[in-house]
């Protein structure tokens, strides 16, 4: 596993060496497996395939770009085997300017192309072959250009047979067909994702999906429900979806996951309502 930090150093540590707990345990402080510096977060995480012990070479490839993506909007390429000499201390992943913080990394091939989701849900399509590759001390170049105080939330690389689902804070969501994206050159200031209003309060994330995926919801108290990406409606860009979970007075949606799916996960009976519904409504029993 590859751990990104908010001031764009890395750490590797292989998964062998976090201990398995189960899906409620509480689990131990990160600090307990990486040195990281004080005040230092993790941002984003990649796990990459180790190919035996101690070859680097067949594991940090050329053929692999880590892909970053920061709040200002910036997006950075740099070759995965230009990570392969890490240290136990971490290693300058990008250069973040003050003011700036590192919000996603992905895995490409160089040749993908990517979606970048603002917070008030404007979207860029563009070819990673419109960035080039850099050393790992650059800062990146412009992938979007927000409007105002707007911000990055998200960098998603783009599959032909999935969707976008776009989250908002207060719990609406919806899937659109990455083909309702054009593809333009990066640096622009993109295409509306979602109808951001009062009902739905601003986007929170953004990811691929496909029928077969499971997505899980957390919010800001600390709850969090697993529903299927199937149950969530395809609509256009403009929609401003359908409700995904059922939120507390005063409680809102903090992040979006895809997960894989496990039948012999139980169903909790949480909050989530018996099918994602239009209107801001549960489904009637």
């Amino acid at each position: 596993l590859m751990f990104f930090t908010d001031t764009g150093r890395v750490y590797v540590e292989r998964v062998y060496n976090i201990p398995e707990g189960s899906r409620t345990s509480k689990g131990r402080s990160i600090k307990n497996f990486l040195n990281l510096q004080p005040e230092e977060k993790i941002a984003a995480t990649l796990r990459i395939e180790a190919h035996g012990q101690e070859d680097k070479d067949a594991t940090f490839v050329d053929s692999l770009f880590v892909l970053f993506a920061t709040r200002s909007g910036k997006v950075k390429k740099t070759c995965l085997s230009d990570f392969r000499n890490y240290r136990k201390d971490g290693i300058i992943a990008i250069n973040i300017e003050e003011g700036n913080a590192l919000i996603s990394v992905v895995l490409t091939t160089g040749e993908d192309e990517l979606c970048l989701v603002t917070n008030q849900g404007y979207c860029v399509r563009c070819k990673e072959t419109d960035i080039r590759s850099m050393g790992r001390n650059s800062a990146g170049v412009m992938g979007i250009r927000p409007r105002g105080d707007d911000y990055l939330v998200s960098l998603t690389v783009v599959a032909p047979d999935a969707q976008l689902l776009v989250a908002s804070e207060k719990g609406l969501g919806k899937r659109t067909p990455f083909e309702d994206y054009p593809t333009k050159g990066r640096g622009g200031k993109g295409v509306i994702t979602m109808n951001v209003t009062d009902k739905t309060g601003l986007v929170i994330g953004a990811l691929r999906v496909t029928d077969e995926d499971d997505v899980m919801l957390m919010t800001d108290g600390g709850q969090s429900v697993r529903i299927r990406a199937m149950d969530i409606r395809v609509t256009g860009r403009n929609a401003q979806g359908v409700k995904l979970m059922n939120l507390k007075e005063g409680e809102s949606i903090q992040d979006i996951a895809r997960v894989v799916s496990d039948d012999t996960d139980e169903d909790e009976g949480s909050d989530a309502p018996e099918a994602p519904t239009e209107g801001g409504e549960a489904a009637e029993s």
